[in-house]
Order: C-alpha cells, then structure tokens, then sequence
C-alpha cells in the first residue's frame, strides 16, 4: 500500500525530449513540445517539465497533452524526485489552455475522447504523489474537471460567476481569490513566478520525502469527504509513516541537534 500512495518518479538526468503518439490533427513526427530536466546542485530532487509550444500559446493539443501524460508516467518511476515544477518556454505566457483551433477540426467523437484526455491529465497532475508546483491551471479549464474542482476551491457562488461569464483574471486577482498562492511582480525576463516557485520548491526539498507525499494524499484524499472520514484517512497515511527510516531519522537528528538526511525509505 505504501507503494501505492508514494509511488517514486524516474527522469533524465539531461532535458530529455520525449516521444509522443501519433494524433489525429498531428503529424507522427515533429519537435517535442515538452522537455524534462533534473536539476543538480542544491536544486538536486527537483525536477521541471518545460511546456515549448510557441505556435500556439502552450495550448493543450493532442501531442502535448499526450507528452506530459508520458512523462507524469515514466516521471512515477524516478525516486530521486522530490518537488515537479511546471513551466514554460514560451515567453508572456504558461498555457493559454485547450486548443479550440485543433478541437475544431475533430469530430465529435474525436472531442469526447480528447476531453476525457485532458481530465485525466488535471486528475494525474492534482493525484501526484510528488509534489507537484505551478499547477497553474488547477485543472480548472470547462470540460476537462473546471465545473468540480473550482467550486472546491473557491465556492459554489463565485465560482458559477467565472464559469458563467467566462471572466478573465490577473495574477493579483487570481491570488486575492486564493486561485494561486503566490504573485510576484515581474521582472525584466519574465519568469520571476518561476523562480519564486523554484524557491518554494527549495523548501520542500530538505522535508522528509515519504512524509510530504502521504501529506499530499491525506489532504487530497480527506477534502472529499467528511471530517471523521478524513481523520480516518489521515491516520492511514500516518500509519504508513511509522516503519520508514526517514520518520527514526527525522527523532534522531531532532534528538541530536542537526539537519536530517532523509533517504526516502
């Protein structure tokens, strides 16, 4: 069951392009729109993924979406990864979400089953047992999980207001609203968010890995249920945390006074 709720990523350990099906509105070959790097140093468990669809704004289109369903897969097997960053090699912009011009051009059942797609890639970006920074979509794009999950976070009320009136938000508005957690001002190469969430990865990383992955599950998991219910859960993940060496190793170090070094088992 621990390997269920805690199940490790693999990478590269160089940007890695990697392989895509074959699309319908796509040519089988092409230039990766995603790329993979770990990073090394005092960065070393942090891994990011770099959206690099300039064409088209890093709009979700068939290949990409089918590249960063890949990459979550092989990134499962990968225990060096601490913290999975999102970013972007398109300059103004993360993603400016499905591609209505590619959507266009499918039939109907071609729409149903990309969308079922598209939510799946939301379901396993918010699912990961990694912690995974700068989900900067939420899931939240109509269609693809937006009409459950934004009420989740915001409310039902505000959040039929959005969904309704299609409003656009700014980066301060989205963190007044609690949308995203952090807004910086930007700066003059336009990826101060990126190194803001790079610092925030950097906290994560001396955490005790185990513990922040049952973390993640035990709040994901309890916010859909009732509180008896989620102490219930919580208590699950917890039971889980008891045999691992990094929980004895995490007593020691606080016991003699120094940093931990936690090895993820």
């Amino acid at each position: 069951m621990l390997r269920a709720l805690t199940s490790a990523l693999r990478l590269p350990r160089l940007w890695s392009p990697l392989r895509t099906r074959s699309c319908v509105s796509h040519r089988p070959t092409g230039d990766p729109e995603i790329q993979v790097r770990a990073l090394t140093g005092r960065d070393q468990g942090i891994t990011e993924i770099l959206m690099n669809r300039p064409s088209a704004r890093n709009a979700l289109g068939n290949v990409l979406v089918s590249e960063l369903l890949e990459a979550l897969a092989q990134l499962r097997e990968d225990q060096q990864v601490r913290v999975l960053l999102f970013r972007s090699g398109v300059k103004g912009v993360f993603c400016a979400g499905a591609d209505l011009k590619e959507r266009e051009q499918m039939s109907e059942a071609e729409v149903e089953i990309f969308v079922q797609r598209l939510r799946g890639l939301m379901n396993e970006i918010a699912s990961s047992a990694v912690m995974g920074l700068i989900e900067t979509t939420r899931g939240l794009l109509p269609g693809a999980g937006g009409t459950q999950r934004l009420p989740r976070c915001l409310g039902v009320a505000l959040a039929k207001e959005l969904i309704f009136t299609g409003r656009r938000l700014s980066g301060a508005q989205a963190h007044a609203l609690g949308l995203v957690n952090h807004a910086v001002s930007q700066n003059e190469e336009g990826n101060a968010a990126y190194y803001r969430a790079r610092e925030l990865a950097q906290e994560i990383l001396p955490q005790a890995p185990i513990a922040v992955r049952l973390g993640k599950v035990a709040i994901d998991r309890g916010m859909e249920v009732d509180i008896e219910s989620g102490m219930a859960i919580e208590g699950l993940c917890y039971a889980q945390n008891i045999p691992t060496q990094d929980r004895l190793e995490g007593m020691a170090a606080f016991r003699e006074k120094r940093p931990p070094r936690f090895v993820g088992k």
